[in-house]
């Protein structure tokens, strides 16, 4: 064949790659087998280079192995290839194969396997190839410089991305954009912005999406406005620019900003799946379910096809809400669409009964799952935990490793936080010392909180308070938070003090940090402590979060907040709440938990506080409408925060004398009373 007619073919090929057109491509590859030519290298690496960025892995690694001669740009090719279809293990692979076979990568080759640890948590991979590029020389080259920032943000080392991003000699806009996007990965959102502020080059499409979700994550609808104004001032093509729409209707939603979303989202001519699910989630996720099935249903109507985000994202917030009867339409709907197969869905299914309490309805769907990632192990993990199974939680777990899948951070916090719901200590203490031992996980502080309430609830708080201050993470508020709930269990009022000193050091303006220090004293008896503490909150203009509860009665919804007595059946529901106390206290002897109310104030006072909880609000109309005669039935309550102590004992009480269980989802885990009992071993 001739030199410029294979040159022309060459160039056909080019076309077919860019523009994503295999049976074209293929045509030129059997008209090059037909004229009996061997093919060269130089033709070879076109082909694989088109096989992989048309979709074509299978036929692309063909080509790979029937190459006589191949050089460092073969292997490349078909490496990226992997990268591209999703088998980042297979281009790790064909890596080692290639420095076996004695062929020195380029920085091509470097930055496709940086991705590809990037993609796959694989920090252990990523560091052997970092140091492959020290000795070689290729660090400061931009395009491995740049994936080097890439792969450490997105393995959780975002000191070691601004390591390598600082030591950079020169940079390029992309560079920018993977310190911006590493920073928003890890949560850094105002690191984000002040990178941002420092950049000469002009900002592009995946530098301004990454700052509206650094403005998203920070709740800074401010700085969002004026990025918004600057792609219209600009004149950037927002409506041609899907994730730029949808990163703008999203901004809007997160800064709790309906209005402004849904001006963003009328603007956009060409609407996306993106910033369809981004308003309908918004709408889902302030309780307005009207406007947001509203919009679902012009979604089916428009034809498109709804992709699975979007299900398993509104089953996600049916979940979140424990409307079960929505959850149920939403999952009937989705077994009749394709995308409602996909095992994310499925994901959000059994996520949704667990939510819901349904315990039996989710390990029937997760047994009927054609497909189980690590996160529907995960669900299923953390579903048992808070329903306090964790002995099936930790059985759960090791069933999925006899599975050969791997867990990840999350899973391993999963299945700690069922132990320590459960009160597993030695089952906790076990899976730790796996954890730790685990090559590519690094151990968050959230996974030493769990160990440190394990150690609280066997008393061991001494250990505790060294494992904190011995351990290689920095601490945060909520493993302070758990040390002091262990201290309040057992009375340790000097640990307690000190914990107490520490706790309103760091997080002095968090109001819940009074009322566990206030609780703390209270509940020992030490009632200047608890009235100083509590006054030093009031002090601040701290405001507690309000309790609120719903309660879904003949398929209505019913939210009560503690101490409104706005809904018209307020009178009933108290008179029947006086009614089941009355018989509370001649059957079983109950009194009211007085010790955590205020202590300058009389006993009948106190009562009328705690009788206006919204937890029992809750009961009281399910009991004023159903009737005081329910045996055998369940009443289904949802709490946005955990439970106190007295609604548990009055709860536990009521479940006893009237015969009735009770399923109470609080912000923590799910409390299921039975004849007086209740599933959280009275430790939550």
């Amino acid at each position: 064949m001739l030199l410029n007619q294979r040159q022309s073919l060459v160039r056909i090929l080019r076309v077919c790659t860019k523009n994503g057109l295999p049976d074209q491509g293929r045509q030129v590859h059997c008209f090059l087998l037909k004229s009996g030519s061997v093919l060269d290298l130089f033709t070879s690496n076109y082909l694989i280079d088109m096989y992989s960025k048309c979709r074509e892995p299978d036929i692309a690694h063909k080509v790979f192995d029937a190459m006589p001669e191949r050089n460092v740009v073969s292997w490349t090719a078909l490496m990226s290839g992997f990268v591209l279809n999703g088998d980042l293990n297979g281009s790790l692979s064909l890596f080692s194969e290639m420095n076996r076979h004695g062929v020195y990568p380029n920085e091509f080759t470097f930055s496709t396997n940086l991705k590809a640890c990037g993609l796959l948590n694989a920090l252990e991979k990523g560091l052997q190839i970092h140091g492959f590029c020290l000795k070689m020389g290729f660090e400061m080259m931009v395009e491995v410089g740049n994936s080097l920032v890439d792969m450490y943000s997105k393995c959780g080392g975002i000191s070691e991305a601004e390591r390598v991003f600082g030591s950079m000699i020169d940079t390029s806009l992309i560079t920018w954009n993977a310190m911006i996007a590493g920073y928003v990965h890890s949560g850094y959102g105002c690191r984000a912005l002040d990178t941002f502020r420092m950049m000469q080059e002009r900002p592009d499409k995946f530098t301004l999406t990454s700052l509206l979700k650094a403005c998203s994550s920070i709740g800074m609808i401010h700085g969002g406005k004026e990025i918004h104004g600057f792609l219209i001032r600009s004149g950037f093509p927002c409506s041609s620019s899907a994730t730029i729409t949808g990163s703008l209707v999203d901004l809007y939603v997160k800064c709790g900003d309906l209005f402004g979303a849904r001006k963003a989202f009328d603007q956009i001519k060409e609407k996306t799946m993106i910033s369809w699910s981004s308003l309908i989630l918004g709408y889902a996720q302030e309780g307005d379910f009207v406007e947001a099935m509203s919009l679902f249903r012009q979604l089916r109507e428009l034809n498109c096809r709804v992709d699975s985000f979007v299900l398993s994202g509104i089953i996600g917030v049916f979940a979140d809400f424990a409307h079960l009867r929505q959850g149920k339409q939403m999952q009937a709907l989705a077994v009749k669409l394709p995308s409602g197969l996909e095992t994310s869905v499925s994901n959000s299914v059994v996520d949704m009964y667990l939510k819901c309490g349904l315990v039996d309805e989710a390990e029937k769907c997760f047994g009927e799952m054609q497909s189980r990632d690590v996160i529907s192990w995960t669900v299923m993990i953390t579903g048992y935990g808070k329903h306090g199974l964790g002995k099936k939680a930790v059985s759960v777990f090791n069933k999925m490793l006899r599975q050969s899948i791997e867990p990840d951070d999350v899973c391993y916090l999963a299945v700690l936080s069922a132990c320590s719901h459960s009160g597993l200590i030695k089952e906790g203490e076990e899976l730790f010392s796996k954890l730790l031992e685990t090559p590519g996980i690094r151990p968050r502080v959230e996974h030493y909180a769990c160990v440190v309430d394990l150690l609280g609830r066997a008393g061991r708080l001494k250990e505790g308070k060294h494992l904190i201050d011995t351990m290689p993470v920095k601490p945060n508020v909520g493993i302070w938070q758990t040390l002091l709930s262990g201290c309040r269990l057992h009375g340790d009022i000097e640990l307690g003090k000190e914990v107490s000193k520490i706790l309103l050091r760091i997080d002095g303006n968090n109001p819940a940090n009074y009322v566990m220090v206030s609780n703390l004293y209270g509940q020992a008896g030490y009632w200047q402590e608890h009235g100083k503490a509590r006054e030093l909150g009031k002090t601040k203009g701290l405001k507690k979060e309000a309790g609120m509860s719903w309660v879904e009665i003949e398929r209505e919804v019913y939210f009560f907040r503690s101490g409104e007595d706005s809904h018209p059946l307020t009178p009933r529901i108290h008179e029947t709440l006086r009614e089941v106390e009355r018989r509370m206290r001649e059957e079983l002897g109950y009194v009211y938990g007085l010790k955590q109310e205020m202590h300058d104030i009389d006993d009948e006072s106190k009562e009328e506080n705690l009788r206006a909880h919204s937890e029992k609000l809750a009961i009281g109309l399910a009991l004023a409408l159903g009737g005081l005669n329910q045996e055998g039935k369940t009443i289904r309550v949802f709490k946005n925060l955990r439970v106190c102590v007295d609604c548990h004992e009055f709860i536990k009480g009521l479940s006893k004398i009237m015969k009735i269980s009770f399923v109470v989802r609080d912000a923590v885990r799910f409390h299921s009373f039975e004849d007086g009992c209740c599933s959280c071993g009275d430790y939550w």
